[in-house]
């Protein structure tokens, strides 16, 4: 588990490019699942049809990622390996999730035809299905540094683990959420520099404002149905005041992005995409949302994982083009 974290992680890397059949790599792995009777609703389970979910999982450790790879000036060919390995491990959390909540979620419209909730799989198939993701996910970072090592183990099984059932004793799950969502940050920067910046932490507070901020809205969509269910929510904590928190929350984010930016010495383009083009959306959601509207609630949480999580990357990546061409 120690030795150099890049040259590890990247010999890992190119075998993926093997012809020989590995009956213990990610893809054989994913691959053999789908061939199953339940294939279908495997993949289900991990939320993939309804992409945004994955998208706001995996855009904190993209930023992440790109930030330090632009310190660095990490090759092109680096970085791609490292985010396609990050973006492979985005969906297990919605199988332990599920499976946890399979009577919340029989309660609440929305939740009601999960493949769990409604009988279709079993838990011990569910069980099975995340052991897969499981194995996927420390398989990433068994080659890499100590402190990887440490940041994964909490990231993989602590954080996510204990979230499910922090909606049945507190009104902040989000704010647990956020902690098992962004553990990315961190790993990012310790997988390329065996350290954690000062704009990494910066970015890990910014990242977990962001996980309140989308998460709160689509929280908004279950208020009845939670309410009866007795899932507690951030929605139903803030209540008539949700907005108004909510814009306290995206000041925290936007502020974040900015001491990165400072801390980095970045140019314009990430002061103009990221941040001016970041808080742009946040305004734009806040006035457009109506959070008694479940689907004006997902159409903005959706927005999130598709546009708002793209525009802040899109900056720092051209930062990092330009510094790796010049």
């Amino acid at each position: 588990m120690t030795g150099s974290p890049l040259k590890s992680n990247f010999t890992f890397s190119n075998r993926h490019t093997s012809t020989t059949s590995d009956t213990s790599h990610p893809a054989w792995l994913l691959a053999h699942s789908l061939e199953s009777p339940h294939g279908y609703l495997d993949v289900e389970l991990t939320r993939v049809k309804k992409f945004a979910g994955t998208m706001v999982l995996f855009w904190p450790f993209a930023w992440s990622l790109t930030m330090t790879s632009r310190t660095i000036k990490l090759p092109v060919t680096s970085y791609v390996t490292v985010l396609a390995e990050g973006f492979a491990g985005a969906c297990g959390g919605c199988i332990w999730n599920d499976i946890l909540d399979r009577d919340f979620d029989r309660q609440v419209g929305r939740t009601k035809h999960r493949p769990l909730a409604d009988g279709r799989i079993t838990v011990p198939e569910a069980l099975l299905f995340l052991a897969l993701h499981l194995c996927v996910l420390v398989r990433m970072i068994w080659f890499t540094e100590q402190i990887v090592w440490q940041i994964g183990l909490v990231s993989i099984f602590l954080l996510p683990g204990i979230y499910p059932l922090m909606k049945r004793i507190t009104y902040w799950p989000q704010a647990w959420l956020g902690l098992a969502m962004n553990a990315g940050v961190p790993m990012a920067s310790a997988i390329l520099t065996k350290t954690v910046s000062r704009s990494t932490m910066a970015l890990s507070v910014g990242a977990w404002a962001w996980t309140i901020w989308y998460d709160t809205i689509y929280a908004c969509q279950d208020k009845k149905d939670d309410t009866q269910a007795g899932v507690k929510s951030t929605a139903l904590l803030f209540g008539d005041w949700t907005k108004s928190v909510l814009s306290f929350f995206g000041t925290i984010l936007v502020s974040c992005l900015v001491t990165c930016g400072i801390l980095n010495r970045a140019g314009l383009p990430y002061f103009i995409i990221t941040v001016g083009g970041g808080t742009f959306l946040l305004v734009k959601e806040l006035l457009q949302v109506n959070l008694d509207v479940p689907k004006s609630c997902w159409e903005t949480f959706h927005r999130n994982g598709f546009v708002f999580g793209a525009v802040v990357w899109l900056g720092i990546a051209l930062e990092y083009g330009l510094a790796t061409w010049n």
